[in-house]
């Protein structure tokens, strides 16, 4: 915050506390003189007058400061904020009642009461006046603009989508802002106490269901919904819906990205295709995440991919002391360290340029910085290009997960997880049959050490390096065709910021060795999320056709988080299950034996029987052959 900032803030916060003593002395004097007028003129005991009304305002601004009243922004403020001065003044008036027991032996309840009363409306007047005001004001502002008396012809005619508090405050920035270009035309809500009524000067139009004939009525050029708090499933029909009638659709965030009183037209954005992923979010352990990062040093390997630039995000909003950014490459790390400098967070940023294979750097930066918690994110995940390039696959999915989680053993890290994927269940594939290794790497580490090892399983990631939706979006602007593989793949997805969130959560859990997987829903059908993507492009199939071009090497037509018969059957956490998985007891000898394979076909054949547990088979028939070629 800067410091202009803070002065402004301070002298708001301290005008609205003299404004408040004012309000209670004030009270107090007239509930004095209306109940007791002969004695206020005659008899008054003025010393305990005054000490009383002074005692109520020390009070009263007191519990008001831990209340955190005066940082309420009370031009955006509802019944809740009401509720909560409400709630403090009669606190403050119950104190004041205990106090005048103890030092008088006597309490004045009926003078406490209408001093209650009369504080009570003082208090919420100063607060609504200001409110009236600032209002009052924008309004003059806007007339002066020539808005209230003839709308811009740039303008579009928006249909705001839900009457709560999200889409009144949004009104009511449209009103008052030039930028954006939006003339409020009406809402729709299915509140059917609202119905044919006006909000903030906009009338509500009608329901949910009728949003087609609103749209089609209204002339309506852009819909926002604004209804955070609207269920996934609700969410994915609606948008659907009014894709249909219109093509400019905009979505306020979800619930849990929104704070209270900072909902703005600046926080729209178009709907995207995770919109319509059709999932709810998991909700994390806020207290255990802060108990575990706060004040302590975390390394993020693979800290400029999307998975692992999104962990550093989330991670400071738990304030660690120190965050290490370590990559290979130079370019990402240095976009993930400017972004995350230009958002003026108070932790250490360090960015590391290493390389997971490079086990003496590795040992340098942990020997310097001792992290206390490691995330593993560095990974070749490319299926195809693992399956031309089976010996790179080794020597960083296996042998680079090694390097790391042997220096956090080595250097006393609390925690270790690594980010694994679904393709690791039942591998067809080199990349999968890598990371299922580097699982078992991990694994037998846990089995010996202090350090608190974990993996984490998840699905595709919605927009990160590699996945569908960069492709579809590269195709959908060249014109078509948008290629699919096949037309009943499937593939679980997530969004960033779960998948980020999930491997968190799964760094307090951890207690040794552990398999996190996390609920997600029904798996998706790529053909389904093509359409989707051509439709919230505004275009149609007609347009933009989709091709099927055939299973691609090593993919598999569905994936799978676990094995039958792996998971158990209930939640360590909301969404959140652990798997059992199988060991491997012989693994440095199996490791000696892959280091033996020169040719890429035979490691790749090496890989996937050994991920799959049919590698004593697969040893044993290359001895048959071996003798049979003798």
């Amino acid at each position: 915050m800067s410091i202009p900032d803070l002065g402004r803030k301070s002298l708001r916060a301290g005008v609205l506390v003299s404004l408040d003593i004012i309000a209670i002395l004030s009270a107090m004097f007239v509930s004095y003189f209306f109940l007791y007028p002969l004695e206020f003129i005659q008899n008054i005991d003025r010393n305990h007058f005054i000490e009383t009304a002074i005692s109520y305002s020390a009070i009263f601004i007191i519990m008001a400061a831990i209340s955190r009243l005066y940082r309420v922004a009370w031009r955006f403020a509802s019944m809740t904020e009401a509720v909560r001065l409400a709630m403090t003044l009669a606190s403050s008036t119950i104190f004041l009642y205990i106090l005048q027991f103890a030092v008088y032996g006597e309490a004045m309840e009926r003078m406490l009461f209408l001093s209650f009363c009369l504080s009570l409306l003082m208090l919420g007047g100063i607060r609504l006046g200001s409110r009236i005001y600032v209002t009052w004001k924008q309004d003059q502002m806007s007339i002066l603009r020539g808005r209230k008396m003839k709308r811009r012809k740039d303008e579009k005619r928006t249909l705001i989508i839900g009457a709560g508090q999200a889409g009144r405050m949004l009104v009511r920035q449209m009103k008052h802002s030039d930028s954006h270009r939006m003339n409020p035309i009406g809402f729709i809500d299915d509140n059917k106490h609202l119905q044919t009524l006006t909000v903030n000067d906009v009338k509500v139009l009608g329901t949910l269901e009728q949003l087609e004939e609103v749209v089609e009525n209204e002339a309506i050029d852009k819909i926002v919904f604004a209804i955070p708090s609207m269920s996934y499933q609700e969410r994915v029909t609606l948008i659907q819906r009014a894709k249909k009638v219109c093509t400019n659709v905009h979505t306020l965030p979800m619930i849990e990205e929104v704070a209270a009183g900072k909902i703005s037209v600046n926080q729209m954005r178009e709907v995207s295709i995770e919109d319509l992923l059709g999932r709810e979010p998991v909700e994390l352990d806020i207290t255990g995440i802060q108990a575990e990062v706060e004040g302590k040093t975390v390394l993020v390997t693979g800290a400029g991919g999307s998975i692992g630039s999104e962990i550093c995000r989330q991670i400071l909003k738990f304030n660690p002391d120190r965050l290490l950014l370590l990559g290979h490459g130079e370019n990402s790390i240095y976009l993930i360290e400017r972004e995350l400098r230009e958002a003026k967070i108070e932790a250490e940023l360090i960015p590391v340029i290493a390389d997971i294979q490079d086990v003496e750097r590795l040992r340098e930066v942990f020997m310097t910085y001792t992290p206390h918690l490691v995330f593993h994110a560095a990974a070749h995940k490319h299926v195809p290009l693992m399956e031309a390039n089976p010996h790179e696959a080794v020597k960083n999915n296996i042998y680079g997960t090694k390097n790391v989680a042997e220096m956090a053993d080595e250097y006393g890290a609390a925690r270790f997880v690594m980010i694994s994927t679904d393709k690791a269940v039942n591998p067809t594939n080199v990349m999968g049959s890598t990371k299922r290794i580097a699982e078992m790497v991990v694994q037998h580490l846990a089995k010996s050490s202090e350090t608190k090892y974990a993996i984490v399983r998840f699905g595709n990631v919605l927009g990160s390096r590699g996945s569908v939706i960069p492709l579809f979006k590269s195709q959908i602007a060249k014109g078509g065709p948008v290629t699919v593989t096949h037309p009943d793949m499937t593939r679980y997805f997530m969004t960033i910021p779960e998948a980020s969130r999930l491997v968190i959560q799964a760094g307090t859990l951890a207690n040794g060795g552990e398999v996190f997987v996390l609920d997600m829903g029904e798996p998706v059908k790529i053909v389904d999320l093509a359409r989707n993507m051509i439709q919230l492009s505004g275009f149609t199939e007609e347009q933009i056709a989709i091709q099927f071009s055939g299973i691609r090497p090593g993919e598999k037509m569905y994936e799978e988080l676990l094995k039958e018969g792996e998971v158990h059957p209930e939640a360590v956490y909301p969404k959140i299950f652990t798997g059992i998985v199988t060991e491997e007891p012989d693994l440095d000898g199996k490791l000696e034996n892959m280091n033996q394979l020169m040719t890429d076909e035979a490691l790749s054949l090496y890989l996937v029987n050994w991920a799959n547990d049919c590698l004593d088979r697969f040893e044993q028939q290359q001895t048959a052959d071996y003798k049979e070629m003798v």
